[in-house]
């Protein structure tokens, strides 16, 4: 896929000096090669020149054998040597590596860009003509990374790093490259620019980045190869330093001759790749090409890397997350079956009620269990003959530990005979006796892998012989995948130890002797208690606001139009929460359904941004009564009587508390009530009287706005949905340029990013973005657009002249400006605008003024 290749000595390449031969104990140790954009030198600890690279007479003036041996200040300017004498005192540990920008190095010569690092005892400077962009590079990372902290679920966050990365690089293609448990890659999300063939979806062998390579990921995070074609510059040595150069962690290394064949065999002119390193390993990479030479400057690349490792930390972050809200489910059930082994000693050979117990945790298809002599089978599974057997085979290996196998073919003695069934296995020790198992079985699940070429084809064909070659073919290759189940997780793996040390506790507390009758009498009480008292709070609240209702009401229709609707919306939060058991629902799904029930067709002007937080029960009726008679409000007699909107933002503040804002806009003057109703004392005092929480309304003229403040204990955490949400009822299923090619010209990095998102999430098949008019006409030249959005003002020029272009060849097209001034009295005055900043309710009623309408 984007093998990391070192230099390689002249002639052929010989398997034991492989391109990629590189660990802790073989470093590359290379006659010395590099890439021609820039120069290096080795210095000794007394800081005279040992390697210096051949084309260091271009920046110079004078030939590189006239610079081995000499103090290195014959070469480096003053200031310039003092400067690298501090970064290497900086340099801690084999791997690092420090940067210093645009420093004037040669006396006489314009400024430099410069990476310096250990190797062995040596100095390495390595040094690039200066750009002049870093400044515009960190700020462009720092605000990817606050970007990316709002991404949902992995795909997206994986999707938007892809992204992200092409923007910091320039590339045409930017992929994360995932590695699996036996080192094959797959391309799990892609940015792709122009009509490239997307790999998206496609595997490679592990072959294409063996064992060594991955260690020099490891080791050096970023790798550039700036030019295929590039000519490979020599490093020369003084004679009395004539060892060899270790260049693991060399910016400008060379490339080996078979990488260079890989990547002309990819049609790829130019590489970049940034390792993902998680818990200290290699999980991946952010893999980049290019249809022609590009070098990023040497501050774009930095900041690349610095992206590259924030990816990585916040990766881990929601990974590690995801497992502790594994860890915290298993706990959950782990609690409940004992709970169920107290209240019913028989429960383990109920295979329905341990089935119910166990399957929203772990998936199976067939659950088998021992009950004595026989064997008690539920689902789709083996017969008692052959689950005995499996147990009778699990009872020779280690006995306290949980098993699990995908393909029991090929791990149980016996499963070829009940293959047409089932294939995969979970095995969970219950401790009663040696061949005590409880059995979770999942059926085949055949699946397709599309190999990026056939993965067991050799690399080197017969007449290579000893010569190592590349692959030649990338064209797909299917590959169809039997005999297996799903995999068991690892979360479910963890569920499933949960469960085993459950069961242990609750027959120890079995054979202890049975709860005594008194306790389960208690229990039952308890039980009945509790319901007797929430049948009792319903019954209390529904009666209060009968009478609250009939004395605020003026007509008898009103009294039970109103009663009726605040009923409903106690009934509809009532079945959030107990459609997971009494549990807790987030705030989200609340407002929304809130809103989908009482507005209709103006809950399109309803705006909801936060975290996606978890409401506890008890709160959640009363927040929404709130809600309810806030949305009612504002539909009455607020924003949502005419035209306006309602934005509703929340937050945790730092001590957990949880605060929402409420803000109308757009709607009839407001003035504050003369006179409270049953209404507004909902609002202002509900929260306060039953949550101990806060509110604050202010009935500005320009519409309410106000702030709820809910305790921190009536909340339970956030949802595994995600984070951060946003969700605009406007126009959320339009899809009004599906499958279509759009033109979007924006020389704003960050917009043209936001702004691609909106436009592929109403339908667009490829969005190709330009800066400057140049690019958008070779856009136009090369790809058919059905539409395009043009940035008005496009820096020291503006984009009619690409609007004159799409007019002739009659693609349909709307300006985007940041300005208040009326641009339609230049040109195009039938030209829809939109004002900055905007999304896709400002785009959508643009898209269907230019006749764009839903596919049918």
């Amino acid at each position: 896929m984007a093998m990391i290749a070192a230099h390689s000595a002249p002639g052929p390449v010989r398997p034991e000096d492989a391109p990629w031969l590189d660990c802790d104990h073989e470093p590359i140790h290379v006659p010395g090669n590099i890439q021609s954009y820039g120069f290096l030198l080795a210095l000794t600890t007394d800081w005279s020149v040992t390697h210096v690279s051949a084309n260091v007479a271009k920046f110079t003036g004078s030939p590189a054998g006239e610079w081995l041996g000499q103090p290195a200040d014959k070469l480096i300017a003053t200031d310039a040597l003092h400067t690298l004498r501090n970064l290497a005192a900086t340099l801690q540990g084999v791997n690092a590596v420090q940067r210093v920008f645009a420093l004037a190095l040669i006396e006489g010569q314009a400024p430099f860009d410069v990476a310096i690092h250990r190797s062995g005892d040596a100095i390495v400077v390595e040094a690039e003509p200066a750009a002049t962009d870093e400044r515009e590079a960190a700020s462009l990372a720092r605000a990817m990374v606050a970007r990316l902290k709002h991404s949902d679920g992995l795909a997206q966050f994986f999707r938007d790093g892809a992204r992200h990365v092409q923007a910091l690089t320039g590339f045409d293609r930017v992929m994360v490259y995932r590695f699996d448990s036996d080192h094959n890659g797959a391309v799990i999300a892609e940015a792709l620019r122009g009509s490239r063939d997307s790999y998206l979806g496609l595997h490679y062998p592990a072959s294409d980045i063996p064992a060594q390579a991955r260690k020099l990921y490891l080791r050096s995070a970023f790798r550039i190869i700036a030019d295929v074609a590039s000519v490979p510059v020599p490093v020369l040595a003084a004679e009395r330093h004539g060892a060899p150069l270790d260049q693991s962690l060399s910016v400008l290394r060379s490339v080996s001759p078979v990488h260079i064949e890989y990547l002309r065999n990819m049609d790829v002119a130019a590489s970049l790749s940034i390792s993902i390193v998680v818990d200290g390993k290699l999980w991946g990479l952010f893999a980049c090409h290019h249809h022609a030479a590009r070098l990023p400057s040497f501050a774009y690349r930095t900041a690349a890397e610095l992206f590259g490792e924030m990816f990585s930390m916040m990766l881990e972050g929601r990974l590690r997350r995801a497992a502790i809200d594994d860890e915290a489910r298993a706990d959950t059930l782990g609690k409940l079956l004992v709970a169920e082994m107290d209240h019913d000693s028989k429960v383990l050979a109920n295979t329905q009620r341990l089935h119910e117990l166990i399957v929203d945790t772990i998936a199976c298809d067939g659950f088998a269990v021992p009950d004595g002599a026989t064997m008690l089978l539920s689902g789709i599974t083996p017969d008692e003959v052959d689950c005995a057997a499996i147990t009778a085979w699990l009872a020779t290996r280690e006995r306290d530990t949980v098993f699990a196998s995908d393909s029991m073919v090929g791990d149980i003695p016996g499963a070829p005979a009940y293959a047409d069934r089932v294939v995969g296995v979970l095995a969970i020790p219950m401790m009663r006796s040696r061949d005590d198992y409880m059995l979770l079985f999942r059926i085949e699940k055949t699946k397709t892998i599309t190999w990026a070429g056939n993965p067991d084809k050799p690399a080197a064909g017969p007449a290579s012989g000893n010569r190592l070659t590349p692959r030649q073919s990338f064209a797909a290759w299917a590959q169809r995948v039997e005999g297996r189940s799903d995999p068991f997780t690892p979360g479910e793996r963890v569920a499933a130890e949960t469960i085993r040390m459950a069961m242990l506790e609750g027959l120890l507390r079995q054979r202890g002797g049975t709860l005594p009758e008194v306790k389960v009498r208690s229990g039952q009480d308890m039980l009945i208690a509790e319901l007797n008292h929430r049948v009792r709070n319903i019954l209390a609240l529904i009666r209060g606001l009968i009478s609250q209702t009939r004395g605020s009401a003026e007509t008898t229709e009103g009294f039970i139009e109103t009663l009726d609707a605040r009923v409903q919306s106690l009934a509809r939060a009532h079945d959030q929460i107990t459609s997971d058991r009494w549990g807790p629902a987030p705030l989200m799904d609340l407002i929304k359904t809130e809103s989908d029930a009482y507005l209709g067709a103006k809950r399109d002007r309803v705006r909801l941004h936060g975290v996606n937080v978890l409401i506890r029960p008890a709160a959640f009726t009363t927040l929404a009564l709130v809600f309810h008679e806030l949305i009612t409000n504002a539909a009455k007699y607020g924003a949502l009587s005419n035209s306006g909107t309602v934005v509703i933002d929340w937050r945790l503040a730092d001590d957990g508390d949880l605060l929402v804002d409420w803000a109308e806009q757009g709607g009839p003057d407001v003035a504050p009530p003369t006179r409270r109703g049953f209404g507004s004392t909902i609002i202002e005092r509900s929260i306060p009287y039953d949550l101990g929480g806060t509110v604050a309304m202010d009935y500005r003229a320009s519409g309410l706005v106000g702030q709820l403040c809910i305790p921190a204990r009536h909340l339970a955490g956030l949802s595994a949905a995600g984070s951060s949400i946003r969700h605009d009822f406007a126009f959320d299923d339009t899809q009004l340029l599906a499958g279509l090619d759009v033109l979007l010209v924006e020389d704003s990095m960050i917009i043209a990013m936001d702004c691609a998102d909106t436009l592929e999430s109403l339908g667009a098949a490829n969005v190709t973005t330009a800066a400057t008019v140049g690019s958008a006409l070779s856009a136009i030249a090369t790809t058919k657009f059905q539409f395009a959005l043009l940035d008005f003002n496009l820096g020291r020029e503006t984009s009619i002249t690409v609007a004159d272009a799409l007019a002739r060849i009659g693609v349909p097209f709307a300006f985007a400006t940041g300005y208040d001034g009326d641009i339609n009295s230049m040109t195009h005055a039938e030209v829809p605008i939109i004002g900055k900043p905007y999304g896709r309710n400002q785009l959508v009623p643009v898209l269907m003024r230019l006749g764009f309408s839903e596919p049918r």
